[in-house]
């Protein structure tokens, strides 16, 4: 009984490996060249479905029917002006002819080698031929930036960077034309070439920087002279103000001054039309209390008029 299982279960599971090898399914993002001892044989299987092949002897070769990207090395690069700079582009591509790909590259990594040999020089040839401008600016839009310190005259002269003839995006189509019929015969559309970056190299970044330091200085020394010569005017006009301040202060001091003189006088003249005595003695008293004190001494003549009213005082009430 155990040999009569054992006959039927084999031959089952034999079945079952040769019907589970033989069958194989492509679905909506892949696209299959099947291959016997190595070559292709039939038409490549494009549409999503359920297909048959010879178990162990035949091999479906699975290939993505959705976009791929390219991803170039940056490199330096000089314009037509001589100009080095670094570019960094990408790229966009498809499978379309799955057996040519299959015969030509094999794999993916087999065919970014080949995107690279393509593109890459297509990318030099394109920006050598073109000065800066064109690669960095898409029209001759005027720029709309605006820096602290430059008059509108100096903004529109540094603005008129040169005429875009071509611009970079018909650069970018260039290059894609260019490149694509190199790629038809591996069985590659290429669907998209941009560049991605765009910068100096190290040595144009410290002139470019050298010169943009400078002109920053420029401007704040511009500003320093400025800022001086207002404050010099500002220094003056306040001097101006307290002069004139001053002088009008002093003037008006004045005034009160002569009219509290002349009121003084008008009172010390009513009061010595009264008493002319009277006044005369308090005016001597006001004297001898500025004149004289304990240290003071004078030798005068016994009939001087300065001491008519000390005469016969004996300091007895």
């Amino acid at each position: 009984m155990k040999g009569k299982g054992i006959l039927i279960v084999v031959p089952v599971i034999v079945a079952l490996l040769l019907a589970f090898g033989g069958v194989y399914t492509v679905d909506e993002r892949e696209q299959v060249v099947v291959t016997q001892f190595g070559k292709a044989i039939g038409e490549p299987k494009k549409e999503p479905g359920l297909y048959f092949k010879i178990p162990f002897i035949q091999y479906a070769n699975r290939f993505p029917k959705n976009l791929q990207e390219w991803d170039g090395d940056p490199g330096q690069i000089p314009t037509l002006d001589k100009t080095f700079i670094w570019v960094d582009t990408f790229a966009r591509w498809k499978i379309v002819d799955p057996l040519a790909f299959f015969q030509t590259v094999n794999n993916v990594m087999g065919a970014l080698g080949r995107l690279d040999d393509i593109i890459d020089p297509a990318v030099r040839n394109f920006i050598t031929s073109y000065p800066l401008i064109e690669t960095v600016r898409r029209t001759n839009r005027e720029l709309d930036t605006f820096e602290v310190g430059l008059e509108q005259e100096e903004m529109k002269d540094k603005r008129r960077l040169g005429t875009v003839k071509v611009g970079r995006e018909k650069i970018s189509k260039g290059i894609m034309e260019q490149a694509q019929p190199k790629l038809a015969k591996f069985g590659i559309e290429l669907v998209d070439v941009k560049i991605k970056r765009l910068n100096y190299v190290e040595e144009v970044q410290r002139s470019v920087f050298g010169r943009m330091i400078a002109e920053r200085k420029q401007i704040a020394e511009k500003f320093r002279s400025e800022g001086k010569g207002e404050a010099r005017k500002i220094e003056g006009e306040k001097e101006r103000e307290m002069k004139l301040i001053t002088s009008e202060a002093y003037k008006t001091a004045q005034e009160i001054k002569g009219k509290g003189d002349a009121t003084a006088t008008k009172i010390y003249a009513e009061a010595y039309g009264r008493d002319p005595d009277f006044y005369s003695f308090v005016n001597t008293l006001d004297m001898y209390r500025e004149t004289l004190d304990k240290e003071t001494s004078l030798i005068l003549s016994t009939d001087t008029e300065f001491f008519k009213y000390l005469k016969g005082y004996t300091g007895k009430k």
